[in-house]
C-alpha cells in the first residue's frame, strides 16, 4: 500500500505511480491522501484487504477523529485529473464505497519510492 503526504505526492501517486489494475482509495467529501492498493497480476483482493485500504485512505484524511468515515475505492484506470485542477484534485468513475473506521496498517511512506522513479517535487 502506499500513501501520498501532500496533494503534489496525490498527483505523483495518482498518475504516475499506479498501475490500471491498481485499487485506488480516498475518504469521500473531504480532503485526505490519495492510497494505493498495489493489485498482484490475474488475482483480486479479497473484501477484508480492500477495506483496510479504505481504513488507511480514512485514517490519512481530514476525517481522521470521525467514526465510520465512507471511503470511495476504484480501479486506478478510471482516475482522471481534470485539465487545468489544482494539484490532487482528480476524477473518478466506477466507484464502490466502502464505510470503515479510520486506522493505519500496512502503509509506505512514498518518500523513499520517490527518487526510483524521478519524482518533480523531490
Amino acid at each position: 500500500m502506499l500513501a501520498g503526504k501532500s496533494d503534489e505526492d496525490n498527483d505523483f501517486l495518482s498518475l504516475k505511480v499506479v498501475h490500471s489494475n491498481d485499487y485506488w482509495f480516498h475518504v469521500r467529501a473531504m480532503p485526505g491522501s490519495h492510497v494505493i492498493l498495489r493489485a498482484k497480476p490475474d488475482e483480486d483482493p479479497d473484501r477484508e484487504t480492500l477495506k483496510r485500504a479504505a481504513a488507511v485512505a480514512a485514517f490519512h484524511s481530514k476525517a481522521r477523529k470521525g467514526g465510520i468515515v465512507a471511503v470511495s475505492c476504484t480501479r486506478a484506470r478510471y482516475v482522471k485529473k481534470p485539465r487545468g485542477a489544482r494539484p490532487g484534485t482528480v476524477r473518478i468513475r466506477k466507484e464502490t464505497v466502502f464505510k470503515v473506521r479510520p486506522g493505519l496498517q500496512y502503509v509506505t511512506d512514498i518518500s523513499g519510492f520517490k527518487e526510483d522513479v524521478g519524482h518533480p517535487f523531490s
